[in-house]
């Protein structure tokens, strides 16, 4: 198991299917090496760009452990968790311990509307059924239930609690979780459209959405603004914002597969009831597509930096 360390760029990648919906690890692979090919820091398997919602346990298990293995010990890989029950959630953590993943995204219970206390002990139940490093998922605007800073204060009483995925669209929370905290929490921003904006405002990394089609653009801007080179990191987050808004719709699984395609490294397929964009809206995905790849910034040796 690797040490995960909550910084930098994290995709949440997307799961590739056949024509006859099953898992494609062909051409998922083809998504991961570019992925590591770019230099991002870890790898998040089953969020909502995973299509979680749709996949059977058995999928699930067999992501895990075929990333595992393509990353080969180069990345971390983080699997999300997203369940109804606290023993379906410790079930989930079990298995993807078992399959080999090294850390957690944790989402609060689904469906249910849970209260404060119920969040807490949720995550607290489950943090201490398990070794593996947590990151919570801090996404009020769609899933209902919002994290705030006095749940972290308890929180922090599970050493394995160690980062938050910050999706409240409320840039100002960083600066509320760094004053409040210090380090004990690092800060991934996850909201593509504010990728930026939290790292100037000292988000230690970003789980990304786009850079499932763009993964080297998204780690230039990453990196470009930790080594102090606002100017440009700001040039490329500029060429990039109509494409990072396919990102904040519910069509999001959709326009990014589509984008996936466009750079040679996804294909359309998606999961039923999901279905592929068709029409005007399939038409206006493809030209935000087109015209972002026809201005491809040229990026400077961001690796090296």
């Amino acid at each position: 198991m690797m040490k995960v360390v909550w910084q930098g760029v994290f995709p949440a990648v997307t799961t590739k299917f056949t024509d006859d919906d099953k898992l494609d690890l062909k051409m998922f692979e083809t998504n991961i090496q570019a992925q590591l090919a770019a230099g991002v820091n870890g790898i998040i398997l089953g969020g909502t760009l995973g299509e979680a919602g749709s996949l059977m346990v058995d999928e699930k298990d067999e992501l895990v452990s075929a990333t595992v293995a393509m990353v080969s010990g180069k990345v971390p890989v983080i699997m999300n968790v997203a369940e109804q029950t606290t023993k379906a959630a410790i079930s989930a953590v079990e298995k993807a311990q078992k399959n080999g993943a090294s850390g957690l995204m944790l989402l609060p219970p689904m469906r249910y509307k849970a209260d404060d206390h119920e969040t807490v002990t949720f995550y607290k139940t489950i943090a201490k059924s398990t070794d593996l490093p947590i990151m919570v998922y801090n996404n009020p605007v769609d899933y209902k239930i919002e994290v705030t800073l006095d749940m972290f204060e308890q929180l922090a009483e599970c050493d394995n609690i160690q980062s938050v995925k910050e999706s409240t669209r409320d840039i100002s929370n960083i600066t509320r979780m760094i004053n409040r905290f210090g380090g004990r929490f690092k800060v991934l921003t996850g909201v593509d459209t504010l990728g930026l904006e939290s790292l100037f405002m000292g988000a230690d990394g970003w789980v990304a959405g786009l850079v499932c089609a763009f993964p080297r653009e998204t780690v230039a801007i990453y990196k470009l603004q930790k080594a102090g080179r606002h100017e440009e990191a700001l040039k490329i987050y500029r060429w990039f914002l109509p494409l990072l808004e396919l990102d904040i719709t519910s069509k999001l699984v959709q326009n990014i597969k589509l984008a996936e395609v466009a750079t040679g490294i996804g294909s359309e397929n998606v999961r039923a009831p999901r279905l592929n964009l068709s029409g005007a809206e399939r038409k206006h995905v493809l030209q935000v597509i087109e015209t972002g790849i026809k201005n491809r910034p040229e990026l400077p040796d961001y690796l090296n930096l």
